[in-house]
């Protein structure tokens, strides 16, 4: 198989920044008189903006509106990304390969002014980005790759998804995509989403040769 394309997640493929998500919304529930629960880092995984904005005050109590969650959570994120992008090693070269060798986009639960810091960060250029936002449900329904691939004009079945998480890996399997697992080392996907991908790869810049591997069949 020679990929038309190939769709990348951000979070935990290209930067180190799922724990940073965890810190903030964390804090946040705290500092607003909320509680944290025992499942709900795993819960969140995944989800839109709206999705786990919702979660974090219907679910673990913080005295917010899900708008003012959102904008205090992606508000510290931004800092982040401003002060010191969490780009995994290898990561900007990486995409900076492929991106010259086929089409690329991001598919990424994260908002998109989070991508467009990153891309910035990593001086990388890619076709397409979608937030998981901008379109009907978060991960792990297939919807970010589904829109993903039809914004660069192929099909989910004709590409190849790089992901690292459980909802991650289970949204990119049910679209159709050809899946490559970068697990997390902070929150390891479950066995039975990693079970899904064609091929788990160490760190993501095994990824070059993986891609001609399966070129090669």
């Amino acid at each position: 198989m020679q990929p038309a394309a190939v769709l990348f997640d951000l979070d935990g493929v290209l930067v180190d920044s799922e724990h940073l998500w965890d810190r903030i919304r964390r804090e946040t529930v705290d500092a607003h008189g909320g509680r944290w629960t025992e499942g709900a880092t795993e819960a969140m995984m995944g989800m839109s903006t709206p999705e786990w904005s919702r979660y974090v005050v219907a679910e673990l109590g913080a005295q917010l509106t899900p708008e003012q969650a959102a904008e205090t959570v992606i508000d510290g994120m931004a800092e982040v990304y401003r002060n010191d992008p969490p780009v995994l090693p290898g990561a900007a070269e990486t995409l900076r390969t492929i991106a010259a060798e086929y089409r690329t986009a991001i598919a990424s639960s994260a908002p998109p002014r989070i991508i467009r810091a990153f891309l910035e960060s990593a001086g990388a250029t890619v076709g397409y980005t979608i937030s998981s936002e901008e379109v009907g449900a978060g991960k792990p329904a297939p919807d970010v790759y589904l829109e993903a691939a039809r914004g660069l004009d192929v099909s989910a079945a004709e590409s190849v998804a790089v992901e690292d998480s459980s909802n991650g890996l289970r949204a990119a399997a049910a679209s159709g995509a050809t899946v490559f697992a970068v697990p997390n080392a902070h929150f390891p996907p479950a066995e039975d989403a990693l079970a899904g991908a064609y091929r788990v790869l160490g760190d993501i810049s095994e990824l070059p040769e993986a891609l001609r591997d399966l070129a090669r069949g």
